[in-house]
């Protein structure tokens, strides 16, 4: 079995809504979490929306981190995927968490271009919870 990349999902829930809604800390954010998961940054895109919320991609050599902000209900919605075997997409997830200072996340791995016998491609998927420890 050879895999293309690992994908995860993350539902962060009760996160700081001033960091959430602030572009430019995100970018920093996200950058430093790139740099932290062993990823090279490509590019960076991050938006604000009016009145609140703010989208925002940085694509790293070996796919992408994504993070999309509802200040209002102190939620983010974190992508972080990745090619390169060498990166430690873990390692960026849990440093965007705790930098919103999120709560309580929960998390889903996808383990995606799962080659089949027929030569056609699948995925298989692992989901946890998290919450930090007091």
């Amino acid at each position: 079995m050879n895999t293309l990349g690992y994908h995860y999902v993350i539902e962060a829930s009760e996160c700081n809504p001033e960091i959430l809604e602030d572009p430019k800390k995100l970018k920093e954010i996200i950058l430093e979490a790139a740099k932290i998961g062993e990823m090279e940054v490509k590019s960076t895109y991050f938006y604000k929306f009016s009145p609140r919320g703010v989208s925002g991609m940085v694509v790293v050599s070996g796919s992408h981190i994504s993070i999309h902000t509802w200040p209002e209900r102190s939620y983010a919605a974190i992508d972080v995927y990745t090619c390169d075997v060498d990166s430690k997409p873990e390692k960026s997830l849990q440093y965007i968490l705790e930098k919103i200072k999120a709560s309580y996340a929960h998390i889903t791995e996808i383990e995606r271009g799962i080659e089949d016998e027929d030569g056609t491609y699948t995925h298989t998927i692992l989901s946890w919870d998290e919450e930090p420890e007091e």
